[in-house]
């Protein structure tokens, strides 16, 4: 499946190219089937990675793989899709959404960062953590905690993750691929295209990339708050 883009669902035909003139940028994609893109786990094709790239670019609502779990996606000012994905979810107004970028110094244009927390985040980053920071003005409102204005930052460690990062050039806003039926995030690419394929605009495949969501550290306190356990080693937040 490695190399494969397709439309779910139905041949490609001239309705699924990009019409370029169009004034809604919605319009301009066929939304009866989301748009697969299938990469490689370990060296995810450039073409694809562009291809997609410009989908995100365009307000697509996407799903893509992370270094702990499957993941919602779209870029910084899609407050479109942000609401989508909480619709999806069923999130409540408090949930916190996720920034993930590609290194630290990009963190420090969307969040707080004190120099001991500067170096907690240089030692558990890039990898499986979420760490709650004070969002900055940069922050749209609806992408950050309405009660206490922070965000969800993380850099994940995962080749295809890092490649659309480099390729897009701005943080993606994310959830994690988790419906309100599911005890667990999605994994299974098939299973993930068979149930939102028709609820989003993208689906990036990568094989399976696990269940186990992030850990997650709240940093706006004196002193770490682990809030949950998951994937990322835990010790030195207790």
């Amino acid at each position: 499946m490695a190399g494969m883009i397709t439309n779910l669902g139905r041949a490609p035909t001239r309705h699924h190219r990009i019409f370029r003139n169009a004034p809604d940028r919605r319009s301009r994609y066929n939304r009866l089937m989301a748009q697969r893109f299938d990469l490689h786990p370990q060296d995810p094709q450039a073409r694809l990675v562009k291809q997609a790239v410009y989908r995100l670019q365009e307000g697509a609502l996407a799903v893509y793989p992370t270094d702990s779990c499957y993941a919602f996606g779209c870029t910084l000012d899609n407050l479109r899709a942000v609401r989508e994905i909480a619709k999806i979810r069923q999130t409540d107004k408090d949930h916190n959404f996720t920034l993930v970028c590609r290194d630290l110094s990009e963190i420090a244009a969307y969040a707080r960062v004190e120099n001991s927390t500067y170096r907690l985040l240089k030692a558990h980053t890039p990898g499986p953590y979420t760490f709650i920071l004070q969002a900055t003005h940069d922050v749209p409102r609806k992408a950050q905690n309405p009660k206490h204005k922070t965000i969800g930052i993380r850099v994940p460690d995962h080749p295809v993750t890092k490649a659309i990062l480099e390729e897009l050039g701005e943080p993606i806003m994310s959830s994690t691929l988790l419906l309100p039926d599911s005890e667990w995030p999605l994994n299974d690419p098939e299973e993930i295209c068979n149930r939102l394929g028709k609820s989003v605009d993208i689906i990036i495949t990568s094989g399976s990339c696990g269940i186990e969501p992030t850990t997650v550290v709240d940093l706006t306190g004196p002193v770490p708050l682990l809030l949950r356990e998951g994937k990322g080693d835990s010790a030195d937040f207790r």
